[in-house]
């Protein structure tokens, strides 16, 4: 057992952390003459060392999931979602969101081409809710920062609030408030054709390079935010807003995050500086809930599809399972990591 921690040990920091990589800059840095414990040396460690660290892992986890993602096209999901009904159905669509695009105004479309297509509005909420909240990306990600535990459960119970969102949405029968538009758009069934292997892996590079072009802009902000929060900002200053001291530190972070646009990717070196600065880790996930899952852009979005109140419905049910995820991971926190 011994071994096989040290082998994931390894695993964690090396690969998916990369810390060889964080003390390769320093050296580098230190050989051209720069001091890292200095404030600006070490700001700019921090931001070559994450933003290398996150495109490399976004370059990798795009192609893969990219190429599982061929095996469900619009048309294959929605019959996969169409075989099964009632909470299943739900689950099964929050499964699927997980290997669907990285960010919610992605999400939307779909979300949209599901219901004009006749499935039950609460399973395409599940959809919604999950695809940019829970895909594969995160939980790997997750795990470079925050460890095994941490990341797991967070997959689990943003699953767990596409579920009770979609079935809390489908319950109280809210069709009445989809715009018309989308009830009477009906849908063309068209066969996807079987691809070969060598298409599945032109589709995945594609992807890979779409999706870099887009989320690349974000992970340099999110990382020089990450930098200066790293270097910049006193441990106290943070501990005081979203550390233990705070008992509405995860009401805060996210309402600071629902205005906020970007996926995981530009998320997570602001999480890791913010975690480093004594932040609380329920905090720091309710932030990245609640910036990938309520973004502004993608609430206007929606609001195109659906009416004031199923949009409020929608809304109040994710902040309030990103709120009770934030606190449970607080309580959790002294246990996990």
């Amino acid at each position: 057992m011994q071994f096989l921690g040290t082998v994931w040990d390894f695993f964690q920091n090396q690969v998916l952390g990369m810390r060889w990589l964080s003390a390769l800059i320093g050296e580098v840095l230190s050989a051209l003459g720069l001091d890292i414990a200095n404030r600006w040396a070490g700001s700019l460690q921090f931001f070559l060392y994450d933003v290398i660290k996150i495109v490399v892992l976004l370059c990798f986890l795009i192609f893969v999931i990219s190429y599982v993602q061929s095996y469900f096209p619009p048309e294959r999901s929605k019959k996969i979602l169409g075989k099964f009904h009632g909470v299943g159905a739900n689950a099964v669509a929050a499964l699927l969101g997980t290997v669907t695009p990285f960010c919610s105004c992605s999400s939307i479309p779909l979300f949209i081409g599901f219901t004009s297509a006749g499935l039950p509005l609460g399973v395409t909420f599940s959809f919604l809710i999950s695809s940019p909240m829970v895909d594969l990306g995160s939980l790997l990600l997750l795990m470079s920062i925050f460890g095994a535990n941490v990341a797991i459960i967070y997959v689990v119970l943003g699953l767990v609030i596409a579920v009770v969102g979609g079935t809390v949405i489908e319950k109280l029968h809210m069709e009445k408030y989809v715009e018309s538009f989308i009830l009477t758009a009906g849908s063309v069934d068209i066969e996807s054709p079987d691809l070969t292997r060598k298409d599945r892996l032109r589709y995945a590079k594609e992807q890979t390079l779409a999706t870099f072009k887009k989320v690349f802009p974000y992970i340099l902000i999110g990382v020089g935010i990450g930098a200066v929060i790293h270097n910049w900002i006193p441990e106290e200053w943070i501990a005081a807003v979203l550390g233990s001291r705070n008992p509405f530190g995860v009401v805060l972070a996210t309402l600071i995050g629902v205005p906020m646009y970007a996926d995981i990717f530009g998320t997570i070196p602001i999480a890791e500086a913010l975690l480093g600065k004594g932040a609380l880790l329920g905090s720091i996930l309710a932030f990245m809930m609640a910036v990938t899952t309520l973004s502004l852009p993608s609430i206007i979005m929606l609001r195109k599809a659906v009416k004031p109140r199923l949009l409020a419905l929608f809304i109040g049910i994710c902040t309030a399972g990103i709120i009770i995820v934030g606190y449970f991971f607080n309580f959790l926190q002294g246990y996990i990591l």
